[in-house]
């Protein structure tokens, strides 16, 4: 005869390991995940991008990206950034880098992340100046934040290129990016004029919105400048330090 009480009681036992064990194997997926990209090392997967300007008008907007060394005085031995230059004659440019993460780095679909970052980066922007249309330094927004789709610049009907994610506009931000302050380096104008050196500044930020990874486990990482400014921006970033913590 089968002992009903035993039965129950394994069959407990059971439900109780497997529930154990599924738990367990979550969280050795679901980790967190973090990366330091120096760009010393070359562009280690990112790439570099312009936004919120009609790009049939020529070069007027002396956009360039690259890798370049930064200035000799910011660093005791050579050592490269990644450059990004725009001359905002739209009184809206977005010049941005964006990296694709992928389940081979860690990521899980549909996990959904909090994203925290430390931006290092080289500006020229003097403290306190007074520019065409805002200030150079704290009318250059930075932003930081991340999509589960790739975040292209899409040409518009009107002749435009726009971000097909949300990145807000200029100080406020969106679901994509939001802001972690400007591009001001802390020197004050008058000490800076008239050759404006540049300063290395650090920017620590919590992206605003949590992030769900998309279907083929992938997270699009963004960092960009959203500028008030109606002049020439230049900016060398030195490094990107971002974690992603499951929630």
């Amino acid at each position: 005869m089968i002992d009903m009480n035993k039965l129950k009681k394994l069959f407990c036992l059971a439900v109780f390991f497997i529930a154990v064990f599924t738990t367990t194997q979550a969280t050795v997926v679901a980790q967190t995940i973090e990366f330091d990209y120096d760009f010393h090392r070359g562009t280690l997967g990112w790439t570099a991008g312009f936004a919120d300007y009609p790009p049939n008008i020529g070069t007027g907007y002396e956009l360039d990206a690259r890798l370049r060394y930064m200035p000799r005085k910011l660093t005791r031995l050579p050592k490269r950034g990644f450059y990004l230059q725009g001359h905002n004659r739209s009184d809206d440019l977005f010049m941005f880098l964006k990296r694709r993460l992928t389940s081979g780095d860690g990521i899980v679909a549909g996990q959904t992340y909090r994203i925290e970052y430390v931006i290092t980066l080289a500006s020229n922007a003097a403290s306190g100046c007074v520019g065409i249309g805002g200030a150079p330094g704290e009318s250059v927004f930075l932003k930081a934040g991340a999509s589960p789709i790739e975040p292209l610049a899409v040409l518009q009907s009107n002749g435009y290129l726009r971000m097909n994610v949300d990145i807000g506009n200029q100080s406020q931000g969106g679901t994509a990016a939001s802001a972690a302050g400007n591009i001001a380096n802390g020197i004050a104008c008058e000490q800076a004029s008239p050759y404006y050196p540049f300063a290395i500044i650090q920017r620590a930020h919590q992206h605003t919105t949590n992030v769900t990874a998309n279907t083929n486990g992938e997270v699009w990482l963004l960092v960009g400048t959203d500028s008030g400014f109606e002049g020439l921006t230049r900016l060398y970033y030195q490094s990107i330090r971002v974690k992603l913590i499951p929630v």
